[in-house]
Formats: structure tokens, C-alpha cells, sequence
């Protein structure tokens, strides 16, 4: 189960650069470019956190639960508004958040289910 623990690590760490990109390209003007920067950092001090065998199982449920309100945050911004108003680094950058969300909650939910199995057999 180490290897989701590494996973979420690079899931944060993509996410973090993707929130600085935005910030940077944008002429560091708007905070809420931060957002994917946020969730990264908060998936990568999970990440770290499960590590530990003490705290594996909450860590990861806490990042999956963290990833699919990414997700879905970022999904609600791209939908809430036409997406010819928005500046395209805006549009990109939280289209981005939204696919590596999703493909890292996909991930997660396979690993519970493969635990689960394990655990069963």
C-alpha cells in the first residue's frame, strides 16, 4: 500500500505545480489560481502521513475524500459560468484539476477495493 502513499505524493506535487503555473503565468494577480496549489499541498502532507502503517487507511480515505472535493469544485467552475467569459489559463487550469482529481479518486478506489479483497481472502 506504499505505492498510493508515493501516488498521492505525485498527484500533490502535480497539482501544486499546476496551481503555481497558473498564479505565475497570470501575473500573480488572482489568489484563487492558488486553488490546485492548495489541494496539492494538502494531498502531499497526506501523502507523507501515509507512509506511516499507524495511520495509512485514515490518510488515504482523508486524500480521496480531499481529491473528489477537488474535484468536484473544480467541475462546479467550469460548469457555473460560459466558457468563452473566462480566460483560457483559468478554463485550462481547472480542467486540469479536475482530470487528475478524478483519475487519482479512481485510483484510490480501486486500491480500497483491492485492500479489501486481500483483507478478505
Amino acid at each position: 500500500m506504499i505505492a498510493m502513499a508515493s501516488t498521492t505524493i505525485m498527484f500533490g506535487v502535480l497539482l501544486t505545480v499546476l496551481g503555481l503555473i497558473g498564479y505565475f503565468l497570470t501575473g500573480t494577480t488572482s489568489v484563487t489560481a492558488l486553488i490546485p496549489a492548495f489541494f496539492g499541498l494538502i494531498l502531499l502532507v497526506l501523502g507523507f502521513l501515509a507512509r506511516s502503517d499507524a495511520v495509512r487507511k485514515h490518510a488515504m480515505h482523508a486524500a480521496a475524500a480531499v481529491a473528489l472535493l477537488g474535484c468536484l469544485g473544480a467541475l462546479f467552475s467550469l460548469f457555473r459560468a460560459p466558457l468563452a467569459t473566462r480566460p483560457a489559463m483559468a478554463v485550462f487550469s481547472q480542467a486540469a484539476m479536475a482530470v487528475l482529481t478524478a483519475v487519482f479518486v479512481g485510483l484510490c478506489v480501486r486500491s480500497f477495493r483491492e485492500a479489501r479483497r486481500r483483507r478478505s481472502a
